[in-house]
């Protein structure tokens, strides 16, 4: 399974604006996370299109989540960035070449494909196990209570009047 990296800058921009108390414009997180501030615009509107995330128009606008974190699953931000697509999908090679198998006789999926998708799902069920909540908690855990309000406390003095 590979997946884009748009994937983790979405999942970390998430995560970071749990702790924002004001919108956040996608160039300040780009700026926090050291990169592209277009590439990181992108991984936004993405999240965006999925309805997680909306954008706030004005001068002091920006982004913020749509619903509380505990409702939003890692599985739906690698959805929103990379698609819904399995991960494998199956060809049917068992009808082709001198011993393929007739269409007629393939009633049901081959063992290959029967493996690969109860990988997907078991990975799919997986992902929607963990919520960005789960992942803020495991923030604190890591990097202790003090480092995401750090983060939210940089992010909104951006956008405070000076």
């Amino acid at each position: 399974m590979k997946l884009s990296g748009g994937v983790e800058w979405a999942l970390h921009c998430c995560v970071v604006l749990t702790a924002a108390t004001d919108p956040v414009p996608a160039a300040r997180l780009a700026q926090l996370h050291d990169v592209s501030p277009s590439y990181l615009a992108k991984q936004m509107q993405a999240l965006s299109r999925a309805g997680l995330v909306k954008s706030i128009q004005g001068k002091t606008g920006g982004y913020v989540l749509t619903r509380a974190a505990a409702d939003i699953t890692v599985l739906d931000v690698v959805q929103a960035v990379d698609g819904a697509s399995p991960a494998f999908v199956c060809t049917e090679i068992r009808q082709r070449g001198p011993f393929g198998t007739p269409p007629q006789d393939c009633t049901k999926q081959c063992p290959i494909a029967r493996t690969m998708g109860a990988a997907d799902a078991a990975w799919r069920a997986s992902l929607q196990g963990v919520s960005i909540a789960d992942l803020v908690g495991d923030v604190d855990r890591d990097s202790g209570p003090e480092a995401l309000p750090s983060i939210g406390a940089w992010l909104n003095a951006a956008s405070s009047p000076t």
